[in-house]
């Protein structure tokens, strides 16, 4: 029955039941019982479409993700910048300067900017997370009250939760966050009012389960439902739900940035989220989080500082050149002495010149020559318990995969405040062990 392919055509089918198939027809010109004939056969590929794509919607999540971590890092550069010389300035000018107005305005903006760039870091999987172990169910507890006060009085909250104790390795206040841009987009999602509900339930991923929803790693989760009333999605918009700055809301209504920065924060807890929507019917997002046996532990606030002042000498390592004077600045304005350093290289190179002075490195975690984690190990061979604060604007990948952590070391994020910097070194230079 052999004989001559005539090609593969891809065509969909209903079935009797009206499920759509996707399906490969392959024909052959054969030669039957000493006749010519055509043989046709059909491939059931349904289940090899949908694979192949959510393996292209993966792909382009994460070259979305790629460029948004990319364009962070060098905008939290230049918003530190700015950020920090207006404050300065603003903290030079008298109470009633007429210009103090318009440099209020100057940070006000920035701060909202820096907003936009901290999600799009957490889109981006970039941004340091704090994994200790917490009761998903008590965070919920605890941010009822201020869910109840973002949402209007026709929008009815019901909370469901496990009776069983929910134990994640989590960062509580990235968790809340996932909360709340939830909940907004729902609410946006009722303009006339509803139901959100908000449900919590301990279940198990299996070889099943992977085979029925085509993802999961084997283990213990806690799924946290969320589910509204509202007015739903269609497929189009469902596909593109969790892209960064896609949105349906009109303009300036929305930064499109709320659901992607939910799927950024629990892509970093090594989590999963699925979103199920119909038009008319409301939508429902499921979160899989990994359970952990850890004990939970409580959360305590850092005192304040009382003074920022110091007489020290530090190492400043920073490749941009704005972002260095600023530090330089505010640490000399308070009473430090300060060293500077372009690139790792000098780094190294100052360190062993200045050694029996220097007191502290800050340092960024990537810059040219060597990174931030390079410098550390070089300059630990000679000093083995000098402080370094890692100072990133993106990616701390370098020292969350083979990372530098011991109780000499902290790391802080771009853009940071004038004041969190200090008070970060007087911390570290005061602390004793």
């Amino acid at each position: 029955m052999n004989g001559e392919e005539l090609g593969d055509y891809e065509i969909k089918m209903r079935t009797k039941k009206g499920e759509v198939l996707d399906v490969i027809v392959r024909a052959h010109k054969i030669i039957y019982m000493g006749a010519p004939a055509h043989l046709v056969v059909l491939f059931d590929i349904t289940e090899r479409k949908k694979t192949e794509e959510k393996l292209r919607q993966s792909q382009k999540m994460e070259a979305i993700g790629m460029l948004a971590g990319g364009i962070a890092h060098d905008f939290n550069n230049i918003l530190m910048a700015i950020m920090g010389f207006g404050k300065i300035l603003s903290d030079k000018l008298s109470f009633d300067d007429p210009l103090k107005v318009y440099v209020g305005h100057i940070l006000s903006a920035s701060e909202k900017a820096a907003q936009l760039t901290q999600s799009l870091l957490a889109f981006s999987r970039k941004q340091p997370i704090n994994l200790k172990p917490i009761n998903l169910n008590k965070i919920i507890k605890d941010i009822e009250k201020l869910l109840l006060r973002l949402l209007p009085e026709d929008i009815e909250l019901k909370i469901e939760l496990d009776e069983n104790e929910m134990i994640l390795m989590a960062d509580t206040v990235q968790i809340e966050q996932v909360l709340i841009n939830m909940a907004a987009n729902a609410k946006d999602a009722m303009p006339n009012g509803g139901t959100l509900t908000i449900k919590t339930e301990i279940i198990i991923i299996d070889s099943e389960f992977y085979k029925r929803h085509g993802f999961g790693n084997e283990g213990e989760y806690a799924m946290m439902l969320i589910s509204d009333t509202g007015i739903g999605m269609d497929e189009k918009t469902k596909d593109r739900v969790f892209e960064p700055f896609f949105t349906t809301k009109d303009v300036g209504q929305g930064t499109g940035l709320g659901l992607s920065t939910a799927y950024g924060i629990i892509k970093q807890h090594n989590g999963y989220i699925t979103v199920n929507s119909v038009q008319g019917s409301g939508t429902t997002f499921k979160i899989y989080l990994p359970l952990t046996k850890s004990k939970s532990v409580e959360y305590k606030k850092l005192k304040t500082m009382l003074s920022l002042k110091g007489n020290e000498t530090i190492l400043v390592a920073e490749d941009d050149p704005a972002v260095r004077l600023l530090m330089k600045t505010i640490l000399e304005e308070e009473g430090y002495m300060v060293i500077e350093a372009r690139d790792g290289k000098e780094a190294v190179e100052v360190f062993e010149k200045y050694m029996d002075s220097i007191d502290m490195v800050v340092i960024d975690v990537v810059m040219p020559k060597k990174n931030g984690k390079e410098v550390c190990q070089e300059i630990r061979a000679i000093k083995k318990d000098i402080k370094f604060l890692f100072i990133s604007g993106y990616a701390t990948d370098v020292l969350m995969k083979k990372g530098v952590n011991d109780k000499n070391c902290s790391l802080i994020t771009k853009p940071i405040s004038n004041e969190l910097l200090l008070q970060k070194i007087r911390e570290m230079l005061d602390r004793s062990y």
